[in-house]
C-alpha cells in the first residue's frame, strides 16, 4: 500500500484499519493502541505532501489521541449513524456532532464515510461542523443504476448544498 500510494502521490490518503479478507470498513483505528504505528505512517506519507486522514469511530475521548498522532483529518464512520437515522436523526447525529466539535478544538479537519446516502446525506451535512468531504461508494453506485450516474451525482451533490 505504501509503494502504491508513493508512486501514485495522491493528494489525500484515507487509513483504515481493515484486516485481510474484509470487504469494507467495519472500524474505525483505535488511536490509543496504535498511535505509535500510525504516527510513523502518517509521518511518511505527509513527507512525500500527501494530506492523511484516519478512520475512526466518533467518540471525544480518542480525539487527543487522533491528533497526537500528526494525522491532517479524521473521516468519521457513519455506520452507526446510518443505522440508527430512521430511529431517531438527533440521537444518532450526536456523538458525530461532539466528535466533530472537538476535532475543529484540535485542528483537524472533518471527513465522512460509510452507509451515507440520499435518504441520510443532508440531515449529515447539515448538521456536522465543518464537514470537508463524504465518501460514498456503494450507495451511489447502486443509486445510479435506478437513476442514471448523472442525476445520482447531481441528487448528491444537492444533498451536500448548504
Amino acid at each position: 500500500f505504501l509503494k502504491l500510494v508513493g508512486e501514485i502521490k495522491p493528494d489525500q490518503v484515507t487509513l483504515v484499519p481493515d484486516p485481510p479478507g474484509v470487504l469494507t470498513s467495519n472500524a474505525g483505528w483505535d488511536t490509543y493502541r496504535h498511535r505509535d504505528f500510525l504516527t510513523e505512517i502518517i509521518t511518511l506519507l505527509k513527507s512525500q505532501g500527501m494530506r492523511v486522514s484516519l478512520f475512526i469511530d466518533p467518540g471525544i475521548e480518542r480525539m487527543e489521541y487522533t491528533a497526537s498522532t500528526g494525522t491532517d483529518r479524521i473521516e468519521l464512520y457513519t455506520e452507526n449513524y446510518a443505522a440508527n437515522y430512521h430511529l431517531n436523526p438527533q440521537e444518532a447525529i450526536k456523538p458525530y456532532i461532539e466528535t466533530a466539535n472537538r476535532a475543529i478544538e484540535l485542528g483537524l479537519g472533518i471527513n465522512a464515510g460509510h452507509d451515507l446516502n440520499l435518504e441520510n446525506l443532508e440531515f449529515f451535512n447539515r448538521m456536522i461542523p465543518g464537514l470537508l468531504e463524504v465518501s460514498i461508494g456503494h450507495a451511489l453506485m447502486s443509486d445510479a443504476l435506478y437513476f442514471g450516474l448523472e442525476k445520482t451525482i447531481h441528487s448528491y451533490k444537492a444533498c451536500l448544498t448548504k
